[in-house]
């Protein structure tokens, strides 16, 4: 969704070559969704999200932080040339040790003289294949800093068979990455690994969605787009487009922006952030809470939550040849 905050020349709205920015000689990666990041490779998407409340403050650009470090982490998943997609390759993916990097790299590209102050969760999820097996299959190693969120939902039963974990110092204050922030992806990060199915979809999302859909508003709302996508019932789409994966996928990310964006805007819709917030005790009316790492303004007056809302869906296809 196109963004009218301090984050404008990185937003999607300005995608020309020639607005796009460069670090180390480097095209930027990705897309900046407000404060938010998303970016997708052959073998790894991910999702982060920038804590706003750094546009209030001198130097502050959570959007940059975001977007830097989902792009040096990409980038340092394709570096290592000892972990190849072959069935026969024996190592595994370390997405925390690439992490880590790519964290040590943002703060060098943000300090002294171009400082830039801001923090960042950060999910991701990188496919390769299990190791040591005669018959290899898909294996999903997920990383997670924080409240974004990595979904793996399976078509064939329409179940959800794995999401993230939420981390928290306390309530809508994740762990973040980034300026004045304790955390970092050694010490904070958590690795899990999912043998998943061809056809699984999986999903990284801001917890833009995650505060205003419950998992069973996101599993039906999946299916729904992936039936209207297979029978060729999405408007403007020609029938014999149904048939492409990646088509398919971009309708699966916008329906649910859509349906996320429609909760956000409504003060009279219930939501998860809404029940969180009740079970924490906290009025929802008047007044703001912060993060002590400035963690976005949260206006309790608010049941829906205003927010970046990102998504990036993904299948798990067997590669031709």
């Amino acid at each position: 969704m196109p963004s009218g905050s301090f984050s404008d020349p990185l937003s999607t709205h300005n995608r020309s070559r020639d607005r796009r920015l460069y670090v180390n000689g480097e095209m930027i990666r990705g897309i900046t969704n407000g404060d938010d990041a998303v970016l997708v490779g052959e073998n790894f998407i991910g999702a982060n999200d920038g804590v706003g409340a750094w546009a209030q403050k001198p130097r502050g650009h959570a959007a940059l932080w975001s977007r830097l470090i989902l792009h040096f982490w990409a980038l340092e998943a394709e570096r290592d040339k000892s972990v190849t997609s072959m069935a026969s390759s024996p190592t595994e993916p370390d997405p925390i040790a690439y992490l880590q990097t790519a964290y040590e790299q943002t703060i060098e590209a943000t300090s002294a003289p171009n400082e830039w102050k801001g923090t960042t969760t950060a999910c991701g999820a990188h496919l390769h294949h299990t190791i040591g097996r005669a018959a290899s299959e898909p294996m999903l190693y997920v990383t997670n800093l924080g409240d974004c969120q990595v979904m793996v939902l399976r078509p064939t039963t329409w179940k959800m068979v794995y999401k993230t974990t939420e981390q928290w110092h306390w309530f809508d204050c994740p762990r973040q990455l980034g300026t004045n922030s304790p955390d970092t992806p050694k010490a904070n990060a958590v690795l899990d690994k999912i043998e998943i199915k061809e056809g699984d979809v999986v999903l990284a999302m801001s917890d833009g969605v995650v505060d205003n859909l419950w998992e069973h508003e996101i599993l039906r709302n999946v299916q729904d787009s992936m039936q209207r996508w297979a029978s060729g019932q999405v408007a403007g789409v020609a029938t014999n487009d149904t048939g492409n994966p990646e088509g398919g996928m971009l309708y699966v990310a916008r329906e649910l922006v859509k349906a996320a964006r429609t909760i956000a805007e409504d003060p009279y819709a219930e939501s998860p952030f809404m029940e969180r917030a009740v079970e924490e005790g906290l009025a929802m009316e008047g007044g703001d809470t912060w993060c002590l790492f400035f963690q976005e303004s949260c206006p309790n007056d608010e049941i829906g939550k205003l927010d970046d809302i990102s998504v990036v869906a993904a299948a798990c296809r067997r590669r031709k040849g």
